[in-house]
């Protein structure tokens, strides 16, 4: 159902049953799934991919081109997965050349004035709180949330299941499972209430703290906990994924608080 008062593109791919609101505008190569509402003075560009049954309030905007001076105007996306919200103001930018698309995942809340810049990838499930902003390229795993306010440097990435302070300035890895809090951003225990909503068992929680314990409390350096952590510890999926981050990290994972 589209108002009188909005403009859509004729070439656009609109679901029958989404509802736009009066003054949104709809640009060509965009799509938009069934149940979605679009509401007024939204703006959807170029390159938009938004699923089925999702939010988007007003003064949004959509697959704007990336405010990254390297951008040429390639043919790139901005991918919205389903039953996803952006509440006021929020803009999502789409991809470049590096990555071709930027992508919000399903069942996100994205709150009011928040900005995803290209080629970000924000996973299922989180919650990124009011006026946290994404610089480019900036991975967000599953089940994150983001206290309001966070600014979050290029090429960062924050792992699954992570819980952040509002107002933090992150310039470092943050890896699964943990609460980052203080400032500088720090290691400050485990999410274990966030873990035992999502019905993480005890004995796990357990052996991810065990496991945060060499990384931060036993006074090693990250290789050498690492090292420890294989040769102690008995092999289990958040063990591996946990080495597997920290490894992998390119701009190094936060410290423990001093």
């Amino acid at each position: 159902m589209k108002q009188p008062l909005a403009y859509v593109h004729p070439a656009a791919k609109i679901a029958p049953s989404v509802v736009i609101d009066p003054f949104v505008t709809i640009d060509q190569n965009v799509e938009i799934g069934e149940g979605t509402r679009i509401g007024s003075n939204v703006t959807i560009l170029e390159g938009a991919r938004i699923g089925r049954n999702c939010t988007i309030f007003p003064g949004a905007v959509i697959g704007a081109i990336p405010q990254d001076l390297k951008f040429r105007g390639e043919e790139t996306l901005a991918v919205i997965g389903d039953n996803t919200t952006l509440r006021e103001c929020v803009t999502v930018n789409r991809g470049t050349a590096a990555k071709g698309k930027t992508v919000v995942g399903s069942n996100t809340l994205i709150m009011a004035y928040s900005h995803v810049a290209h080629d970000c990838v924000v996973g299922d499930n989180v919650i990124i709180s009011n006026a946290t902003q994404l610089a480019g390229e900036v991975v967000v795993d599953n089940f994150a949330v983001i206290g309001g306010g966070t600014l979050i440097h290029q090429f960062c990435h924050i792992g699954p299941h992570v819980m952040i302070q509002g107002g933090a300035l992150i310039n470092k890895d943050i890896p699964p499972y943990v609460k980052a809090a203080r400032e500088p951003i720090s290691y400050a225990g485990i999410n274990s209430v966030g873990l035992r909503r999502r019905n993480f068992s005890n004995d796990v929680i357990r052996e991810i703290q065990e496991i945060y314990r060499y990384l931060y409390l036993s006074g090693m350096n990250i290789s050498d906990a690492l090292e420890r952590i294989e040769a102690e510890l008995p092999a289990t999926r958040e063990r591996d994924e946990i080495i597997q981050f920290v490894r992998n990290s390119k701009r190094g994972v936060i410290r423990g608080y001093m």
